[in-house]
């Protein structure tokens, strides 16, 4: 049995892989125990990142409600400033048109006023002409002098 090559090249593979297991085991388990931790160290980071991407995803969909809801109050106060600014323009309108309706009124009523001393004064002046003709045709000398006399005397009584 001793002097079997086989046996010498059983045995000096047992030895073979005894030193191998000996001295290799040791830096090949050290590698594998490194590399398991470097593995569960991006596992770990890896984890963090993830955790720290929703967490930011989180904030950002919080901030954009937030920026959604700021931009419906600042559209909706718009609105109610556009409506209240549309009823102010109204209501100025509406003062200027009643503004400008009784200026125009009130240059109706003084055309008005000036158009009727104008015929008044007309038909005075056709009156006195009339009269004058009427008088100068009609009256003689001494029933002009009564009738001024008379005009004179009842003049006190209509001024008062």
């Amino acid at each position: 049995m001793f002097s079997t090559p086989e046996f010498w090249i059983a045995i000096s593979l047992v030895i073979f892989l005894g030193l191998v297991v000996w001295k290799g085991l040791k830096p090949v388990l050290a590698s594998l125990d490194e590399r398991a931790a470097k593995i569960k160290r991006e596992l770990d980071e890896a984890r963090s990142l993830r955790e720290e991407a929703q967490h930011m995803m989180a904030e950002y969909k919080r901030k954009q409600r937030d920026a959604l809801a700021e931009a419906e109050q600042i559209v909706e106060h718009a609105k109610q400033e556009a409506e209240r600014h549309r009823h102010k323009a109204e209501e100025d309108l509406e003062e200027s048109l009643k503004r400008r309706e009784k200026q125009a009124m009130d240059k109706i009523a003084q055309a008005e006023q000036a158009a009727l001393r104008e015929v008044r004064g007309q038909a005075v002046d056709l009156a006195i002409a009339a009269t004058a003709k009427l008088v100068a045709e009609k009256i003689s000398e001494d029933q002009a002098a009564a009738l001024v006399e008379e005009t004179i005397e009842g003049l006190g009584s209509k001024l008062n």
